[in-house]
């Protein structure tokens, strides 16, 4: 049944008491909900950090850079939002503070403010309203994030922002929800409500009274425990939603159903007309997420193992190709720093069944992933190399197999067989912000090989992020020498995937396909390549 909405409503979702509580998630699961209900649905994050992007952050201060299809480098919750809700998003459902401000100082430098005093309010603030207004009309429905803990002095122009936009659209139109946290003390043997009172207090005092609560914990809370907390927080019981944790994120937005928080929100923003929503096939999913038929270990090599956040998405990737293939997927974190000799490759590989090597940039950590990849190739375990990982992967064969002994890539050290190189178009830059090869570009496969196989299409088109290529200078002579080179650009220019004959499973691109992997449906390298590490599984038990 099509939901009867005649103007876009907006749901804001802020955080209190501490960070990493799972606005994104809650966001993404309450995107999946209300689309299961029949609504046009889109998510938007505004992050309080001056930089313009994530794009030149280091992965262990922000995590992953998660890239859009028209070349975005955005925060990683935008990746949750695509694979909850399965529809793509833009730069433009990512704003930060740095845009905010570099777009209302280009505007005072063009002289558009006729000599005023340009301040955060309203300037500011209305450059922020006018963002979060993007998508009228457009969507039923308008999911805004605000990042950051209320609070926090970074934030408190978002939380103008929303203030005055929630005012101005009115209370059937604007939804705030606040994500907050009941802890247990475990020496007093109860849960404390009194944090979340004091962060609603402080939401109050920017002028933003929360319509619904969602609650962290840890356990189911009692019914007077839940009316303390509407009644302190001036909210109705019914409006008091828990979120307890889950064995897996994807379990999230059936909890929410449960706990009926959809139900809460259409009610308030007076929409008709939506249907119950199901979740039929995501439960099985998520079924297959927490009980498979067998599991396969994957050793993940790279140089930010300490901090997975960096991997964010080839993780969720793994674990959808997991459920597809029925296989828990183990995954065996592994410092491509710490692996210097072939022997030390073959003692920490020895009990995986497939390997990946990561993405990334700069050289550290190079020489071991080379390694690792001469012992999965030498030794026909599966391979996946993405992006650096799949430069290593040419790299390697070149040294090992077509005797270009001092074979690397021009990104770490000028050689006379750069068989990796910078882009043409990449020479002379030095801005560092989103200046590389970003977004989604096409690529043709080559029929026959286990990327045609995967993807059982000759076109496909996937998302890119980064300065150097295959170099063309060697494309015969490594062909010549066994290599197979399985998608190309439309012009035939750029090299996008390499495999191998006569392994179980060889491939490597340049792209990043974990990206547009999602719930449910997973990707297909991915779900061809957690395939393979299952053959090998039962072949080496």
């Amino acid at each position: 049944m099509a939901a009867k909405v005649k103007k876009t409503k907006y749901i804001f979702i802020t955080g209190g008491v501490l960070s990493s509580l799972g606005k994104g998630i809650t966001s993404a699961s309450l995107g999946l909900l209300l689309k299961e209900r029949g609504l046009s649905v889109t998510i938007m994050k505004f992050d309080p950090y001056i930089n313009v992007d994530p794009g030149t952050m280091n992965p262990y201060q922000h995590g992953e850079v998660y890239v859009t299809d028209d070349g975005a480098e955005t925060d990683l919750d935008l990746g949750h939002y695509e694979r909850f809700v399965q529809a793509p998003v833009t730069r433009q459902n990512s704003v930060s503070t740095g845009q905010i401000y570099f777009e209302v100082i280009q505007r005072e430098r063009q002289g558009k403010y006729l000599g005023k005093t340009v301040q955060v309010v309203p300037h500011i603030t209305d450059e922020i309203k006018r963002r979060m207004t993007t998508f009228d009309k457009k969507f039923d429905v308008v999911i805004i994030e605000l990042g950051g803990t209320v609070g926090d002095i970074e934030s408190m122009p978002f939380l103008e922002a929303a203030r005055q936009l929630g005012l101005e659209q009115g209370r059937t139109n604007a939804l705030f929800i606040h994500l907050t946290y009941v802890p247990f003390i475990k020496s007093a043997g109860e849960v404390k409500t009194k944090p979340t009172q004091h962060s609603v207090r402080m939401l109050m005092e920017y002028g933003i009274q929360p319509d619904i609560l969602v609650c962290r914990c840890e356990e189911e809370l009692e019914k007077d425990v839940k009316s303390k907390i509407a009644l302190f927080c001036n909210v109705e019981e019914d409006a008091v939603i828990l979120a307890l944790d889950a064995e897996t994120i994807y379990e999230v937005p059936m909890h929410y159903a449960k706990a009926k928080l959809d139900d809460a929100v259409v009610r308030k923003l007076h929409i008709q007309r939506t249907s119950k929503p199901t979740l039929t096939e995501w439960a099985k999913f998520v079924q297959r997420v927490k009980k498979p038929k067998t599991k396969v270990t994957i050793g993940f090599v790279g140089k930010y193992v300490q901090h997975q956040d960096a991997y964010k998405s080839i993780l969720e990737a793994l674990t959808h190709a997991g459920a597809m293939n029925n296989a828990r997927v183990e995954v065996k974190y592994i410092d491509s720093e710490k692996i210097t000799s072939p022997e030390i490759a073959a003692e920490v590989l020895s009990e995986t069944h497939g390997i990946i090597v990561a993405p990334g940039f700069g050289s550290r950590g190079i020489e071991g992933k080379i390694l690792a990849i001469q012992h999965v190739r030498e030794n026909g375990i599966p391979f996946f190399g993405i992006c650096l990982g799949m430069q290593c992967a040419v790299i390697e064969y070149a040294r090992n197999v077509c005797d270009l002994t001092n074979a690397n890539s021009g990104e770490f050290k000028k050689v006379k067989n750069n068989v990796i190189d910078l882009m043409p178009d990449q020479r002379g830059i030095t801005n560092k912000g989103g200046t590389m090869r970003l977004g989604s570009y096409p690529c043709v496969l080559k029929e026959g090989t286990k990327a045609f196989e995967s993807y059982k299409s000759q076109i496909i088109r996937e998302r890119h992020r980064h300065r150097y290529e295959f170099n063309n200078d060697f494309r015969e002579e490594l062909e010549k020498g066994g290599l197979i080179i399985s998608g190309v650009s439309p012009d035939a220019r750029l090299v996008e995937m390499i495999e191998l004959p006569n392994h179980p499973w060889f491939v490597g691109c340049q792209f990043h396909p974990e990206f547009k992997s999602v719930a449910v449906g997973g990707h297909p390298l991915f779900v061809s390549f957690i395939g393979a590490a299952v053959t090998h599984q039962g072949k080496s038990a």
